[in-house]
């Protein structure tokens, strides 16, 4: 269950999906409509794992984010390993300073597309309050589902580590495809967000 505060933001999410499309090159003519978002959860509670899909032009982009009240390198041991670039901070009327990652770049997110792709995690259920009090269970703008091919079948969680397993998380709708997909299932379209190919 992800727990949503009722706060103020800033920037704004959508402000930070037209920069981060800015930044890349992506946005067409100034041109977004936000579709929709799903949320995964981390089991340590921790972070934040929010992914959006937004038109620009006549393109559906695919953006995973994450949220942390700390940087990423702060926690790092490995000294050799770069350390991850913050997309932007954010400040949350609740929860404080917020750093703002690709979710594509953090371990915690690909952990939560990895366990979907085994069957083991569902998307998050969306909890809203105000302050301490329940005050609504939001339904989902974006309905996750799992597809897999006849004669396949999920990945074990182990894989990854013990058979150097790989799997793709898409950044723009179409295109990606494997025995195992992950599809996004939205008000007006749907698409593959994550695939796993079997090999």
């Amino acid at each position: 269950m992800a727990i949503i505060h009722r706060a103020q933001l800033t920037p704004s999410k959508p402000e930070i999906l037209r920069g981060l499309l800015t930044s890349r090159g992506w946005l067409e003519d100034g041109d977004l409509t936000v579709l929709g978002a799903y949320r995964f959860d981390d089991p340590a509670g921790q972070v934040g794992i929010e992914c959006h899909l937004v038109r620009t032009g006549e393109t559906v982009f695919h953006l995973p984010l994450t949220y942390r009240s700390a940087p990423i390198e702060d926690g790092r041991a490995d000294a050799d390993v770069d350390a991850v670039e913050v997309v932007t901070t954010m400040e949350h009327s609740v929860l404080g300073t917020r750093f703002v990652y690709d979710a594509l770049d953090d371990e915690v997110a690909l952990d939560a597309f990895w366990r979907a792709l085994c069957d083991e995690q569902q998307q998050a259920e969306l909890d809203v309050y105000d302050g301490d009090r329940l005050v609504e269970r939001r339904s989902q703008s974006v309905e996750l589902r799992l597809e897999i091919d006849a004669g396949a079948q999920a990945p074990r969680l182990g894989q990854l580590e013990d058979d150097g397993a790989s799997f793709t998380i898409a950044q723009s709708i179409g295109g990606l495809d494997g025995a195992v997909r992950l599809v996004a299932d939205w008000g007006e379209g749907s698409g593959v967000i994550a695939a796993y190919d079997g090999d």
